[in-house]
């Protein structure tokens, strides 16, 4: 009986030592004496031991958060640029046997592609197209990612923050370009109306009874203006009829 306990006993051990058991949002990556050889789905499986070893890959989604990185816009204003990276794995394999840490790698490309992706764009844009920079950031990181086996599902820009001298300075700027705008609509008005004058005027000198009718219209207005008193001008062929 003693001589059936130990092999049942190594029997056990060498069972329980096989035995894995892969979650639904896991895959395990299997190594037959250091050589990778397949991907095992979730479930109850079973490995030959001492000869295949098991690495698990979780494959739900994962948040990537890219501390903040400073940025020199195109025109040369400094920035401070924070973002979310979403991404999974969709090739466990590749994830595993391509790249040493996967996890560490993806967020050190975000940092530059961020980086590189901002810097080829003025504040004003950084500012107003924050979500069509987001997409660009998100092809070009999901792009180099794809050889590790890594799916980039979004990326979200949160905060520009700029530094408070360049605050100043471009609220001086915008203040400037409102005067300057507010000067440039104040004289297209007077060529405007400078124009409109020279054309009346020459409408009424080739037209007499036209400025006879203004002249009227004119009159009309300072007598019925209240408390006001009325001086009529003898015209000059009254003048000269008496004249003679």
């Amino acid at each position: 009986m003693e001589f059936l306990v130990i092999p049942l006993f190594f029997g056990v051990i060498f069972l329980a030592s096989s035995i894995r058991i892969i979650k639904e949002y896991e895959r395990g990556i299997v190594y037959t004496l250091g050589r990778y050889t397949s991907t095992m789905d979730a479930g109850l499986r079973i490995l030959i031991p001492f000869v295949q070893q098991m690495d698990k890959v979780d494959i739900r989604i994962r948040t990537e958060d890219i501390p903040s990185q400073d940025v020199i816009s195109k025109d040369n204003v400094s920035v401070k640029v924070n973002a979310v990276v979403y991404y999974r794995v969709i090739n466990p394999a590749d994830a595993i046997n391509r790249v040493e840490n996967f996890a560490h790698a993806t967020s050190l490309l975000a940092q530059t592609t961020l980086r590189s992706v901002l810097g080829k764009h003025e504040l004003d844009d950084m500012l107003s197209k924050r979500d069509q920079l987001s997409t660009d950031v998100q092809a070009l990181l999901d792009n180099q990612a794809e050889g590790w086996g890594i799916k980039i599902a979004n990326v979200e820009i949160k905060d520009v923050d700029i530094d408070p001298s360049m605050i100043r300075a471009i609220a001086k700027q915008a203040e400037a370009e409102r005067e300057r705008r507010a000067k440039v609509i104040n004289a297209e008005g007077e060529l405007q109306a400078a124009v409109q004058l020279d054309e009346a005027a020459t409408i009424l000198a080739n037209r007499p009874e036209t400025m006879q009718l203004r002249y009227l219209g004119t009159l009309g207005e300072f007598v019925n203006s209240p408390n006001s008193k009325t001086i009529l001008p003898i015209p000059m062929d009254l003048l000269t009829a008496f004249s003679k």
